[in-house]
């Protein structure tokens, strides 16, 4: 979809990759891609208001019923930055309740792949963006930031630039996040001390697609091999979520120092390649299912907002996040955040 935040285009976020997991058959993950049918996508009378307030209000509450289970489980959101005041714009008050609600704010694209892959991103655009980061910096909320480029000058400069701006980076050097670069060699700052908190990390890895590895377990042994400060991974894997031994070998690095594990969570469309779907949706989609997003087949927009997604992310008996928080993670890296602008280019401002 097209995103707009302003007076320019704000690039569209980070989907999850596409592979089936144990719930959810081969043949009817293909049934469900490729013959789903949309809603109708006119906005209901009992619409918010303010689309923005409404998915701080999921962040808020996500963050406080995680809290609830595992005190200091970490939350980010990735993108949607300007959630992080109130008037949307870099210069406005701060959404003080937000802020305390999240420890990272996600960043894709600030330097390079706005545009296109391996790109600099255009100067207007980053301007925009690290307005808002350093705001979020400032509040002690750490920025944490994915670049995609695979020309080694191009990676460097992405680490440069970021760490002279106090942000935590990744330059992926391909965008379905399939994959451990090359390059660098090692990670940047590699070390082999602990870490506890997003503050003392001094690298991270993004890696969501086990696709391009052998099984599951050569998927798990090559991040563990790894020596980065934070994991940011897809909680399922193959045949179902990562087990709490797993997430407990991924916290630890190669000479046993800890490190931060976080799992990554849709919450502004829903995935039909996620086992929460059901064949009962690919004829009748539930209410709060709008219409499939165009650019990533399989991925539908939501009313996030709806009681019924919201049981679907957590809060009840095998809801989505109560999963991730009995696998033993350390976090979640939530995605879509920025689908309240899908709601407000419809609504038409």
């Amino acid at each position: 979809m097209n995103r707009r935040g302003g007076a320019t285009g704000r690039t569209p976020g980070r989907r999850g990759v596409l592979y089936p997991q144990s719930a959810v058959p081969i043949a009817l993950f293909v049934m469900l891609v490729t013959g789903c049918q949309s809603t109708s996508t006119s906005l209901p009378a009992d619409d918010p208001a303010d689309y923005r307030a409404a998915m701080r209000t999921l962040v808020i509450d996500i963050a406080a019923y995680a809290d609830d289970t595992a005190p200091g489980f970490l939350v980010v959101p990735q993108n949607g930055q300007e959630l992080l005041t109130t008037s949307g714009e870099p210069d406005g008050p701060v959404a003080r309740d937000y802020l305390r609600a999240i420890d990272g704010q996600g960043r894709e694209d600030l330097f390079y792949g706005y545009d296109a892959d391996n790109t600099a991103t255009p100067a207007a655009e980053t301007a925009w963006m690290t307005a808002f980061l350093d705001r979020a910096l400032a509040e002690g909320v750490v920025p944490i930031v994915t670049d995609y480029c695979s020309t080694h000058s191009l990676m460097d400069d992405s680490y440069i630039r970021n760490a002279a701006r106090g942000y935590l980076s990744f330059a992926a050097d391909r965008r379905g996040l399939d994959g451990i670069p090359d390059y660098p060699s090692t990670p940047v700052n590699a070390d082999g001390d602990p870490v506890s908190s997003l503050a003392e990390a001094g690298n991270f890895l993004y890696l969501l697609d086990p696709g391009a590895f052998p099984d599951r377990n050569a998927y798990l042994a090559a991040m563990d091999a790894t020596t980065y400060d934070l994991l940011i991974v897809d909680a399922f894997a193959e045949d179902g979520i990562l087990t709490d031994a797993e997430v407990d070998a991924l916290q630890t690095k190669p000479g046993g120092a800890r490190r931060l594990v976080l799992a990554y969570m849709s919450i502004g469309e829903a995935e039909s390649y996620r086992d929460y779907w059901t064949a009962a949706w690919d004829r009748t989609p539930p209410a709060f299912v709008v219409e499939e997003n165009p650019d990533w087949p399989g991925n539908f927009v939501v009313r996030y907002w709806d009681p019924a997604w919201r049981a679907i992310l957590f809060g009840t008996d095998g809801a989505y996040l109560d999963r991730i928080l009995a696998a033993g993670f350390d976090g979640v890296y939530l995605d879509i955040i920025d689908a309240f602008e899908y709601f407000e280019e419809r609504r038409g401002g």
